[in-house]
């Protein structure tokens, strides 16, 4: 089913990044958007190999993995489970992923903390039942998220990604390694204490040479959004025509800004950014952006 996709190399418009271009896994699928596609490419091949039909797997209320989920659990045949952490609500995203088909099993957060428990307690006998962790973490998405490099120029300078758990970032290393390129991967953690993202790619690339990580552009931590991003929000997509989520690359975008606003490359590097999707995540947070 993961075939064909659309990612193209766009260039910012604005006058103070004129110069960096974006990598645009959002337009790869409006569902199983960006590093969602990556990541679940590989998985749903395991998934057929091993010949399962369920997958069951885990997230927040306002998940874009459980969407991508569902998503592509529904364009295969599949089954699909998710526990959703906290309270039952209902919301913009839960109904997609119940329109795909998934079943919600909502989880108290203690609970929800030991998903193995979760998984074995509800389906250990299941014979047919596949786990996937929170936001698809795995060996197999690491390995569809290295495939990104090939995608892009060989001779870029500076790779910019967002992180939330090092996933991402983790492929996107093993690729420029793989390809023994001088590329520097600069990672956003879009959580407080981020630093543990570098131990999170070691245990996936055994080296971590290239690797840069800013931990200052998390604003608060996971999900926060002070008035400040939310205005940067508005003028990056007014000024771009391209949408940005809350959550992910905002705080990218908002980093690689103040970066080059404090001369950190040469004016000949070459950067990209790394467009991850998710832009369904803006639903969770609409209120904030009432004009």
């Amino acid at each position: 089913m993961f075939t064909d996709i659309y990612s193209p190399i766009h260039q910012l418009k604005h006058s103070a990044r004129n110069h960096v271009l974006v990598k645009r896994d959002d337009l790869i699928d409006p569902y199983i958007s960006g590093n969602k596609w990556r990541k679940l490419k590989y998985i749903l091949n395991d998934v057929q190999k091993k010949q399962k039909n369920h997958i069951i797997t885990f997230g927040g209320a306002f998940s874009n993995h459980l969407v991508a989920t569902a998503s592509a659990c529904a364009r295969a045949g599949l089954k699909s489970t998710a526990f959703v952490r906290g309270e039952v609500v209902s919301n913009e995203m839960l109904l997609l992923c119940k329109l795909f088909g998934m079943n919600l099993i909502f989880t108290d957060r203690d609970s929800y903390r030991n998903k193995k428990l979760l998984f074995n307690t509800h389906f250990g006998t299941a014979s047919d039942a596949y786990f996937v962790d929170e936001g698809g973490a795995s060996a197999e998405a690491v390995r569809g998220c290295t495939e990104i490099i090939a995608e892009l120029p060989h001779d870029i300078d500076h790779l910019f990604c967002a992180a939330g758990t090092g996933t991402t970032a983790a492929g996107l290393l093993k690729g420029i390694h793989q390809r023994k390129l001088k590329t520097q991967l600069h990672v956003v953690p879009v959580l407080k204490g981020g630093d543990f993202i570098a131990d999170e790619i070691y245990k996936h690339t055994g080296n971590i040479e290239q690797l840069i990580i800013h931990t200052d552009y998390h604003f608060g931590g996971y999900a926060k959004t002070p008035p400040t991003l939310i205005e940067y929000i508005k003028k990056f997509i007014a000024d771009e025509g391209m949408l940005i989520d809350p959550v992910y690359t905002s705080k990218m975008f908002f980093a690689l800004d103040d970066l080059i606003s404090n001369n950190s490359f040469k004016k000949e590097d070459k950067i990209v950014a790394l467009h991850t999707g998710g832009l369904l995540g803006i639903w969770g947070m609409k209120d904030k952006f009432i004009y």
